[in-house]
């Protein structure tokens, strides 16, 4: 019996018209039933849609943002479609759907699920585009609704999956469609028990396409990027980057614990679990090897370069002249859970806890409102994460030039410093 495999394509690959030809190339030698292809939005769609609820919530009209980003697929669609495709009345319909939906209140208190309704809109438009477009192409493939089959609890913005009615579905409704035809659908999105649309974490598609292989057993995943594979740092921030050809799971797992970008955090643990081997390839570069992501991998050495920006370290301090005791680190952990908020990094001090955190949309100043009364409370913002896996003693330095250092610690394996440039 033939295995089901998983293709999921990001952004990068859906950004503009020739992007779009290219994946239909990718796919034309390789498409076929018991295949499922999960796609993210176009471009920098969620950047902007998140730019529309910044606005809405801030009472301002974002009407040429919506006529943007309306203007943006319309455009290149105008390029991969003859004028009467009846593409163009499904996206008159879509964005009708979304002005509609915007018209409805928003507020600090229903931020959430409101942004969960509106920001998984891109993968929705990006999806019916994708498979209009590869079955313009004769490359037949069956468009299916991702939130049919991935069931998550109400935890807006960072949906928690519910395994075993996502399971349950996906056998159900989409493997007896999987042997005739392969399914496309979406990256990042699912649905809760009262069919209330959910979200799994930016940049989440990468989570979906691993939901779904260990729902439906499948045989491999891959993710197709604009890089040649793993590396060892992101190319765009640091010179001399190295591609790994094979990785084992938990080296790839610290990888993205620590915020490396080439795979959504969740993925690993599903598929490793499943033995489930994961491929990252390039879609610039199809025939390439990519990285192979698998159980028996051999270990590296390679100092790996991890740059998270846009990070807030918070310090809680005692003021009762007392230690730092367990209750107070779970107090602190009781609010961050609360308010669905990570921590990148820790460091204990006799008086005090110190925390990084990813910037979010009213979380701050809402974990401060909630532990004010117990601790003395500083916070900077603005600053970055750098991680060092592997690190060597003699090289950290040339990291750290030009720049303030407020915070680091480092183990055998692993050096952290919070930095901002001086």
């Amino acid at each position: 019996m033939t295995k089901i495999q998983i293709y999921k394509f990001g952004g990068a690959s859906v950004k503009d018209s020739l992007a779009f030809k290219n994946l239909a190339e990718i796919l034309r030698n390789r498409l076929r039933k018991d295949m499922i292809i999960v796609v993210s939005a176009m471009g920098k769609t969620t950047n902007e849609l998140e730019a529309i609820l910044s606005k809405k919530l801030q009472g301002e009209d974002f009407s040429w943002n919506s006529a943007i980003l309306k203007n943006f697929h319309h455009a290149i669609c105008q390029e991969l479609f003859p004028a009467a495709h009846p593409i163009f009345s499904q996206l008159d319909n879509l964005f009708t759907q979304l002005d509609n939906d915007l018209e409805k209140p928003l507020s600090r208190l229903n931020y959430d699920e409101y942004y969960d309704r509106i920001v998984g809109f891109g993968e929705l438009v990006s999806s019916r585009i994708v498979a209009e477009f590869l079955c313009h192409q004769e490359l037949i493939v069956l468009w299916k609704d991702a939130r049919e089959v991935i069931h998550t609890d109400s935890y807006f913005r960072f949906a928690k999956i519910d395994w075993e009615k996502t399971k349950k579905s996906a056998q159900k409704i989409w493997k007896p469609l999987l042997a005739g035809f392969p399914i496309l659908t979406q990256g990042f999105i699912g649905s809760d028990s009262k069919g209330k649309p959910t979200t799994l974490g930016r940049e989440g598609s990468d989570f979906t396409a691993a939901i779904l292989a260990t729902s439906l057993d499948a045989s491999s995943v891959t993710i197709w990027k604009d890089v040649p594979g793993v590396l060892n740092a992101d190319p765009k921030l640091f010179p001399n980057t190295r591609k790994f050809e094979e990785l084992g799971y938990q080296e790839a797992a610290e990888m993205t614990y620590f915020g490396a970008s080439v795979i959504h955090p969740k993925t690993i643990k599903p598929l490793a679990n499943a033995k489930i081997p994961l491929f990252v390839k390039s879609f610039l570069d199809p025939e390439a090897a990519g990285t192979k992501i698998h159980e028996n991998a051999p270990a590296h050495q390679v100092p790996t370069i991890v740059l998270k920006k846009d990070q807030v370290l918070v310090s809680f301090k005692v003021t009762d002249f007392t230690f730092i005791e367990e209750k107070h680190i779970h107090r602190v952990y009781e609010q961050l859970q609360e308010l669905k908020l990570r921590v990148n990094m820790l460091q204990l001090s006799a008086i005090s806890i110190s925390i990084v955190i990813d910037v979010q949309l009213f979380k701050l100043e809402q974990l401060l409102e909630k532990l004010k009364s117990e601790f003395e409370i500083r916070y900077n913002e603005g600053l970055e994460l750098l991680t060092i896996l592997h690190h060597k003693q003699d090289e950290i330095g040339a990291f750290l030039e030009g720049y303030e250092v407020l915070l680091e610690q480092a183990s055998r394996n692993t050096f952290q410093v919070v930095r901002r440039k001086m």
